[in-house]
């Protein structure tokens, strides 16, 4: 069988693999993934580097600085996931009052919610980073009963964190340019969290307050943790009347 060259722009790792089954690795239940496969390693090079995307490959040209993509409320409706779990943090003023909620569908119906972590001198980033903290390890126990897992969250900033940014800030020993990393200590567990995940799970964006209806749900189970005060996370232990629970204000 010819050598053949697989190219992913878009995926859990992008660059150009030797062999199927590492491309698929990559690729595999993988919203959104970008790839093709080349007859030589040249075509392969020029393709990656940013020629024009050959006909037939996957979604649409690269971006030479490609950042978060944001996925609408259809486009997660189609992800064929087994658990989809919402985050949100909540901050009144900013800083001040904090509290995080999550959001957990299991085939696409509202499972669980939770909420709680209150802090009274709190900031949104640290309550949006605690929620995804939260997330990451529900999503580990998920993945230890063979389940796919997709994470949203609506924080550009704590998926970056997570995701991009601390791979180089462990490799310069937890420290960048330009000044302290806020919220380090936390930001290290998730990070670790998240490198033993991260070939099993997605991080996604979506934006706030635009209909979707798990950020939504997430969203109020904030303000309930800012309201009651809470410092745990506590499971939502009424009846999940979404109608009732969306009439709450928002945050």
């Amino acid at each position: 069988m010819a050598q053949k060259y697989y190219v992913v722009w878009q995926g859990r790792e992008t660059g150009i693999f030797t062999d199927w089954s590492t491309c698929k690795k990559h690729i595999d239940h993988f919203a959104g993934a970008r790839y093709k496969s080349f007859k030589t390693l040249g075509e392969a090079e020029a393709a990656f580097k940013g020629a024009p995307k050959p006909a037939g490959s996957k979604g649409t040209a690269g971006k030479k600085k490609p950042g978060l993509k944001t996925y609408t409320a259809n486009e997660i409706s189609a992800m064929k996931i087994e658990t989809k779990i919402f985050t949100d943090g909540g901050c009144e003023p900013n800083p001040g009052k904090a509290g995080s909620g999550v959001a957990v569908y299991r085939n696409d119906v509202i499972d669980e919610l939770w909420y709680g972590l209150y802090n009274p001198k709190g900031t949104n980033n640290t309550a949006e980073l605690n929620a995804l903290y939260q997330a990451l390890v529900m999503a580990k126990e998920e993945v230890s009963h063979k389940k796919t897992v997709v994470i949203f969250c609506d924080s550009k900033y704590s998926i970056q964190c997570v995701t991009q940014w601390a791979v180089n800030w462990q490799k310069k020993g937890w420290k960048k340019s330009g000044g302290e990393i806020k919220n380090l200590e936390l930001i290290k567990e998730m990070f670790a969290l998240h490198q033993e995940l991260k070939n099993d799970i997605q991080v996604l964006h979506v934006n706030g307050h635009v209909g979707v209806e798990g950020n939504e749900l997430a969203d109020r189970m904030s303000i309930i943790a800012i309201e009651t005060r809470d410092t745990d996370f506590t499971r939502y232990r009424e009846s999940i009347d979404v109608d009732a629970i969306l009439a709450m204000r928002t945050g």
